[in-house]
């Protein structure tokens, strides 16, 4: 089994947390304001979570969750019921993202010979540190890495997919993974050594 598949896959724990009943699906279709109320109330804690994950700050957070609401909303009558409504949403606020870093990210093809992987996190490092931290020191990556990280540790894409996705070929996306994991490898443990410190 490939590492990417044995990470906790958080989309799918979102699906099994949050249930849409079907006729807050069908309002919001209908373009019931209520209906679209009460989604947004159901998902949007998923979905800001999701945002963070892609964004350095709140306020780009909360940027990509409004755009990606307001996607939600003109496009839920395209919703056909394949699939849960929650990946459907997902999506939309990925892509939302990715269209708002896009153009500010340049991608670095690293030199595969020079990219040392470090060791990985201990057990006791990973168990001490919340989802809080964990997010955090995501967030403190440069964007184009934390991009690659999220599509590919998180959401479970293949580096051919993050490829079509981001414009970038597939060995600057491997490359790209290569280095964020090395930097949040290096921030965790010392996150860590300062909290033993204290």
């Amino acid at each position: 089994m490939s590492q990417r598949r044995e990470v906790i896959n958080l989309k799918k724990i979102s699906e099994l947390l949050v249930k849409i009943p079907e006729d807050i699906i069908k309002g919001c279709q209908d373009g019931n304001d209520r209906s679209q109320e009460r989604l947004y109330n159901l998902v949007a804690p998923v979905m800001y979570g999701l945002c963070l994950q892609y964004s350095g700050n709140e306020d780009d957070a909360r940027d990509i969750m409004q755009e990606g609401f307001i996607k939600v909303f003109n496009k839920i009558g395209q919703y056909t019921g394949k699939g849960s409504v929650m990946g459907w949403i997902r999506r939309i606020m990925i892509n939302t993202a990715l269209e708002k870093f896009r153009s500010q990210m340049n991608f670095y093809t690293l030199d595969e010979a020079i990219i040392k992987e470090s060791d990985t996190v201990d057990n006791v490092i990973i168990e001490s540190l919340t989802a809080d931290d964990i997010l955090k020191v995501i967030q403190t990556l440069s964007p184009q890495y934390r991009l690659v990280f999220n599509l590919y540790a998180i959401e479970g894409y293949s580096h051919k997919e993050i490829s079509e996705l981001t414009g970038i070929s597939e060995g600057t996306s491997k490359s790209n993974l290569s280095r964020a994991r090395s930097i949040l490898q290096k921030r965790m443990k010392d996150m860590y050594s300062n909290r033993m410190k204290t």
